[in-house]
């Protein structure tokens, strides 16, 4: 089965040796999303609300890019270095979703890169 690579200047481009998302079949696997101002390649203010908001923002324009939409989204992953946050994400999430949701992990982490607070990647599928 080939693979399709998914790129877009909507979203904060690599910031190490990967891809944005990868498509293999119905499947695209999208990378964890960091708080990434796409233009700035920044980090967001460092408030959790808006650095969630950023995420799941840079996770819609992924979907976009690869044929889909959050509503495609089968499986989350969320990375957060404090689980004290775990209401405030759940939140969120719930602006950005609708039920049925996808299903989900939330794993305490140590740290995550430039010092974010909040990770997420995501798999959706594109199959009817």
């Amino acid at each position: 089965m080939s693979r399709r690579i998914i790129q877009t200047d909507q979203a904060p481009a690599a910031i190490g040796p990967y891809s944005q998302a990868v498509q293999v079949g119905d499947l695209v696997f999208i990378s964890g999303q960091i708080p990434l101002d796409p233009l700035t390649m920044e980090l967001v203010e460092a408030d959790i609300d808006v650095q969630t908001r950023r995420v799941f923002d840079n996770l819609a324009q992924l979907c976009l890019a690869s044929g889909g939409s959050l509503a495609d989204i089968c499986k989350l992953s969320i990375f957060l270095t404090d689980l004290g946050h775990f209401a405030t994400v759940n939140s969120i999430m719930a602006e950005y979703f609708d039920a049925p949701y996808p299903a989900r992990a939330a794993i305490g982490v140590a740290a995550l890169p430039k010092d974010a607070m909040v990770e997420v990647e995501a798999i959706l599928s594109l199959a009817d």
